[in-house]
């Protein structure tokens, strides 16, 4: 009797666990969805494959090939994307958020260790040479000339402090914060602030021409800026912090800063802000545009190579509705930059550490 009461339990346990797995055998995939997961899982695969195979050459000591970051960039993307569609085709599939503050809609938080991998590959193949002339106030220096370039375009104090933050919101966009670096995706632009040689020539033009006068409003900064440009005669000035982020905002910002009064009105947000001081980098043309439509949130975008110069900037660049967009209005482009966002809010915490008083 035992033996036949243990049979009877088996039989049960048996048919509770039939009744649990039928539901799911049950649950076929549409076409779509299959096509969905193993275009996800091929990504995966691929992204896992590449992140493999330059920590390979990196700890072989081997040479890289030519720009080493754009094939991890883009199976970045590729990963992105395709969990995006996926998510789009099964819904079910978005998770729990994850560290990186991404959308979980097109990120899976089990794979947060794969880009904490990516992000280490990256700062190896793109540290600083070996002349590279650090700062050893990298962020105050950002705000510092950020604020006294600010002035001397006639902007109150309050909205100069305004260009210190959103300069240094920057920076952190650029290189997550970190001085004088190399970029494994281009052999063009380069240092803290991201710039090609004409663009950093012309930023020094445009220092000159306003030198004098912030030598009388702010005599100490003069003399920090004539000792690093002592300091980095007949370098490229790219790779000495100071004169790099100098150069990159009389270039593309310096300008723009006049606008300040206006924009924080407009976006009160000042993560917003650097956002669309960001776009003057990215895009810049329709950005000052925009700026002066009079209806900056609304101004729409149409240029099919305005929208590829944001989707290699990772705006709309991940998933097939978002890649397929033909236009977008700021309003939009800003509500896509939320890759941006982690890096604007480091930026605004170094902010507070520095603020000046």
């Amino acid at each position: 009797m035992p033996a036949r009461r243990q049979l009877l339990a088996i039989i049960a346990a048996l048919g509770l666990l039939l009744t649990t797995l039928v539901p799911c055998r049950a649950q076929t995939l549409t076409a779509r969805q299959s096509e969905a997961v193993a275009n996800y899982d091929r990504a995966l695969g691929d992204f896992k494959a590449i992140l493999a195979e330059r920590r390979r050459q990196i700890d072989a000591k081997q040479p890289l090939p030519n720009l080493p970051g754009q094939a991890l960039y883009l199976a970045r993307v590729a990963v992105i994307s395709a969990y995006k569609d996926l998510t789009d085709a099964m819904p079910s599939r978005i998770g729990r958020p994850n560290k990186f503050e991404i959308p979980p809609a097109y990120f899976d938080a089990d794979i947060e260790s794969l880009v904490d991998e990516y992000s280490k590959l990256f700062e190896i193949m793109e540290a600083p040479p070996a002349g590279a002339q650090n700062s050893a106030t990298p962020f105050k220096d950002v705000v510092d000339l950020a604020g006294a370039i600010a002035r001397a375009k006639g902007l109150a104090p309050d909205h100069a402090e305004a260009a210190g933050r959103i300069s240094l919101g920057l920076f952190f966009a650029e290189t997550n914060g970190k001085q004088n670096v190399r970029n494994g995706r281009s052999n063009t632009y380069m240092g803290s602030f991201q710039t090609g040689p004409s663009e950093d020539r012309n930023g020094r033009r445009k220092w000159e021409t306003i030198k004098a006068e912030i030598a009388a409003a702010d005599p100490g900064l003069s003399a920090r800026d004539d000792k690093e440009e002592a300091r980095a005669r007949g370098t490229d000035h790219r790779f000495n912090h100071w004169t790099n982020v100098r150069d990159g905002l009389m270039n593309a910002h310096a300008d723009v800063f006049r606008e300040i009064p206006g924009i924080v009105k407009t976006l009160p947000d000042p993560i917003d802000q650097m956002k669309l001081f960001e776009l003057i980098q990215i895009v810049p043309t329709p950005t000052r545009s925009a700026l002066k439509s009079g209806d900056l949130l609304n101004y729409r975008v149409f240029s099919p190579t305005i929208m590829k110069h944001l989707r290699n900037n990772s705006i709309f660049a991940f998933g097939q509705a978002d890649r397929a967009r033909t236009s977008a209005s700021f309003r939009e482009i800003l509500g896509a930059m939320w890759l941006f966002k982690r890096k604007f809010e480091k930026a605004m915490a170094k902010y507070a550490e520095i603020k000046p008083r």
